[in-house]
């Protein structure tokens, strides 16, 4: 969307980047956020970033991180967070981080699943360990900027760290999702969340789940009820 609105000329896309002299001078704290949406004009890396969003997000959020949205949520606000903290040197600043963002989930895509085969422009067949390496030699090699990819992927294998590999190997701190994170996941979400502190009321959050959820919910009712009347 930001993307669509950007090529219609409706904003300037300065405005929404990241820049920390107009953050802490004149106060434009909507920076440390919308500089993530935006993934650049169109053209070929913009459509192989939301490729990799389509495909790799998704593959996480169905796979390592089902019943787990809080997790998957708190995922993206740590790397968004890190990536910020990086931006503060002025050597791995970049205006747009959205890239970086985009990188994180690569990296831990391939360390959920490093030994899943892929194919990268139905040429090279690799490992899933190595998916973010060798998008990252693709964009080396076209000349795209690699800086932001390397924050992403040292983002990601950050969060990969702290929240898996220290712990396993025996390790006493273990990055969890704070219980904010868990609290507005159960208010806005639905369903069973797996080692969750706070589980979904049905009635929370209820004017988002639509008219079919209602009437779902309606249907299941009256048919309870004229099971107990037979």
């Amino acid at each position: 969307m930001t993307t669509a609105a950007y090529y219609l000329q409706l904003y300037d896309a300065w405005n929404i980047a990241l820049d920390y002299g107009l953050v802490f001078k004149r106060f434009q704290v909507w920076r440390l956020i919308t500089n993530f949406f935006f993934l650049g004009p169109f053209s070929l890396p913009f459509a192989v970033r939301l490729i990799m969003i389509a495909k790799y997000g998704v593959s996480l959020e169905r796979g390592p991180f089902d019943k787990r949205t809080a997790d998957y949520v708190w995922m993206f606000i740590f790397g968004a967070l890190s990536l910020l903290v990086m931006a503060a040197v002025p050597f791995l600043r970049s205006p747009f981080m959205g890239t970086s963002l985009v990188f994180m989930i690569a990296y831990i895509w391939g360390r959920e699943f490093p030994n899943a085969r892929i194919n990268i422009y139905g040429v090279v067949s690799l490992k899933g360990f190595y998916l973010p390496w060798a998008l990252l030699a693709l964009d080396l090699i076209f000349g795209n900027p690699i800086i932001p990819n390397i924050i992403g992927m040292l983002a990601g294998h950050i969060y990969y760290f702290l929240s898996v590999l220290h712990p396993l190997s025996g390790g006493k701190f273990k990055l969890n999702t704070p219980f904010l994170v868990h609290k507005i996941v159960a208010y806005w979400g639905e369903g069973t969340q797996i080692n969750a502190p706070v589980q979904s009321n049905p009635t929370d959050g209820i004017v988002f789940r639509g008219r079919s959820y209602r009437l779902g919910g309606s249907q299941t009712s009256s048919t309870t009820r004229n099971s107990h009347q037979n």
